[in-house]
């Protein structure tokens, strides 16, 4: 699919994934902070699993109160608060760095209850018969921004300016640049409100296929939960002595393999589509297996980039597969109630991610090993189920 052929609107969207992607350092930064200023590893668990007790029933909840409401609020919503949560990362100093810390984790994490909104606002805005192929764009763009953003970042924050002010002073210009992208939100993109949400005559939902969904939702949550990016930040900096420079240069190189898998993507053919998902799964599989070897820096590059070449194979397909299964007058409801459901899997997954890493740093990986395992064998059973050759 050529950039021409994509709708207008859904062009708007992609190119504000573009401008947000930058920002994402900041996931790389707050953990790294928090142990940088005394948290140890299991701490650093103990503080996320704390954060999402208290998000789960509010995510379904706010999936209900959207889908009466125009989504692209919601979005706007969700820029607004994390924008005020960086602000107040920034601003923790002294003695109510920890409250400034929490209570701006709880706020982000109040945002990240609005993310289903995304999946719903895609549903909706993209074009239907050609979810696979849209879906490779929509990887794309954002990962250029990211190739070129966050090398520069990178060495700045690593060997540059790398003390904990520097950080924090990192964070309060994200949250302001979150005005930016707040007013492209509202000036560029079409409100989506409940007239666009009607389900096409003769939708069938098939309960038997979204159990399986279900299903394959619960591994793939744990497989990744319980190998968090604060587990790769205690390996790269703590152990192997390195700094967030590598740990850019490791999203670097994740990002061309990403790139690359958005065009291997689109030579798969539609009815093989469960194959390439199982296919990603082993590659994850590839990538958690050597990290638990606790291997050397560039061998730890090759193998995210490898996962992360899997990830960008299967996205296309298990998003459409996701999309074909949910009526649209009900599109952030079920996004909504798919993320809760994640959110109370993920309860368990940090605060067993820094336990494992206390007792060896690269042992979460192993438990993350038998997840993608698992999750690619389930995914051939299903294509074998469906009869796909």
């Amino acid at each position: 699919m050529r950039w021409s052929e994509i709708p207008r609107e859904a062009k708007a969207y992609m190119i504000y994934h573009t401008l947000i992607a930058p920002g994402l350092i900041t996931w790389t930064l707050f953990p790294l902070y928090l142990m940088m200023t005394g948290y140890s590893i299991l701490e650093v668990g103990v503080f996320f699993t704390i954060v999402n007790i208290a998000s789960i029933p509010l995510t379904y909840l706010f999936g209900r109160l959207f889908n009466r409401w125009d989504i692209k609020k919601g979005l706007i919503v969700i820029d607004i608060l994390d924008g005020i949560a960086y602000v107040m990362y920034g601003l923790a100093k002294g003695a109510i760095a920890p409250l400034m810390l929490f209570g701006g984790k709880v706020i982000d994490k109040l945002s990240t209850l609005l993310y289903p909104l995304y999946q719903a606002y895609e549903q909706i805005i993209y074009p239907e018969d050609k979810y696979e192929e849209i879906f490779a764009w929509h990887l794309r763009l954002p990962e250029i921004a990211t190739l070129v953003s966050f090398p520069i970042m990178g060495y700045l924050l690593g060997y540059v300016y790398n003390r904990p002010e520097h950080y924090r002073l990192t964070f309060l210009f994200f949250g302001l640049f979150s005005v930016v992208t707040v007013a492209y939100l509202w000036l560029f993109l079409p409100p989506v409100g409940k007239e666009e949400r009607i389900t096409p005559e003769g939708f069938t939902f098939k309960a038997g296929e979204f159990k399986r969904l279900l299903a394959f939702e619960t591994l793939l949550t744990l497989a990744w939960g319980l190998a968090p990016e604060f587990v790769l930040i205690n390996y790269v900096v703590f152990v192997l002595h390195k700094t967030v420079f590598e740990i850019t240069l490791i999203a670097v190189a994740s990002s061309l393999l990403r790139i690359a898998g958005t065009y291997a993507s689109e030579r798969v053919p539609k009815n093989k589509g469960f194959h390439a998902i199982a296919l990603g799964m082993f590659l994850n599989a590839l990538y958690a297996f050597v990290m638990a070897l606790a291997p050397p820096f560039w061998l730890a590059l090759v193998v995210y980039a490898i996962g992360d070449f899997g990830n960008a194979l299967w996205f296309p397909f298990y998003r459409s597969w996701l999309f074909k299964l949910i009526p649209k007058e009900r599109t952030t409801e079920f996004h909504a109630a798919l993320s809760s459901y994640r959110k109370v899997l993920g309860l368990i997954t940090p605060i067993t991610a820094g336990f494992l890493a206390s007792i060896h740093p690269t042992l979460p990986y192993g438990a993350s090993l038998a997840g993608f395992i698992v999750a690619g064998l389930f995914l051939l059973w299903i294509a074998k189920k469906r009869g796909r050759p």
